[in-house]
């Protein structure tokens, strides 16, 4: 028994992925509707930088996870037939198309034309990573990964997250834009139902259970760990919509802490997500 925190490369790699999916998307709706001057537009640019590096943490991350970065390259060996090589490779096509859109851009190479089509283009293969992450948990054998919980909480992280990452690289990049309206409440949306996810499936997994194992102890202090999550989600969204409230800019150090919370809420609830592994069959 244990909380996952043996698996913490694929808990950052996941959580930051799902998270940099959101905040690109919240960016390049912000570059499609094309409403900034050349100046403001060079500075996000510029900002999203930060994007890539935490997708590079990520897959840093990942490579731990295999033991040897030598063993990287195996990992596609089974493109199309295993589900985690088709996560490597949907991983690394949204690296590769948003980074060298990105690259472009910076240097001011980018054509008008192509680039809008391309952020969507991007888009796409950001929602095929996440759907693709899905996948490799979608094991028969192992009830407590292979349910909608999975893609639930899954799909829930980008929305939770990225609107917030998103909104922080705006902010920085001192973007004044109707998009931003929207995400408060997203986030807000976003939270509410993962509180009630984490309710429904908590009752769940008392109908969950092996030849040897019941699913609810298989950690023992679940309950008490998804409510700190809770708590970090709540406040670190808080940091950010509070001063919104008041009719106030929300300042760059309190939208930093508030989105280092809510990784770290995000990191508990992946943590117990590995926990939670369960065989159909013996230990």
């Amino acid at each position: 028994m244990g909380n996952g925190w043996s698996e913490w490369p694929l808990i950052i790699f996941t959580v930051i992925g799902q998270c940099v999916v959101g905040g690109f998307a919240v960016v390049a709706v912000v570059f499609i509707r094309d409403r900034l001057t050349p100046e403001v537009r060079m500075r996000l640019i510029q900002r999203m930088f930060f994007l890539w590096v935490l997708m590079g943490v990520g897959f840093v991350a990942s490579i731990m996870h295999l033991g040897s970065p030598l063993r990287a390259v195996n990992s596609l060996n089974r493109l199309g037939a295993s589900a985690l090589s088709n996560e490597i490779a949907a991983g690394s096509l949204f690296f590769a198309l948003g980074g060298f859109w990105w690259l472009l851009a910076v240097l001011n190479k980018m054509p008008r034309a192509l680039a809008k089509g391309w952020l969507i283009l991007t888009m796409l293969a950001g929602g095929g990573f996440v759907y693709a992450m899905c996948r490799v948990y979608a094991i028969a054998t192992v009830p407590t990964w292979s349910s909608g919980w999975t893609p639930f909480n899954f799909v829930l992280t980008v929305i939770i997250g990225g609107p917030l990452l998103g909104y922080l690289l705006l902010h920085c990049a001192r973007v004044t834009d109707r998009v931003t309206r929207f995400l408060p409440p997203l986030g807000v949306a976003a939270l509410l139902i993962s509180f009630a996810v984490m309710i429904l499936q908590g009752a769940d997994l008392h109908t969950l259970h092996s030849s040897v194992q019941q699913a609810t102890t298989l950690i023992p202090r679940y309950g008490q760990l998804q409510v700190w999550r809770l708590a970090l989600l709540v406040l670190g969204l808080g940091l950010w919509i509070v001063p919104l409230f008041r009719h106030k800019t929300p300042s760059t150090l309190w939208l930093s802490v508030g989105l280092a919370l809510i990784f770290t809420g995000e990191i508990i609830g992946r943590a117990l997500f590995y926990g939670l592994h369960m065989t159909v069959g013996l230990v």
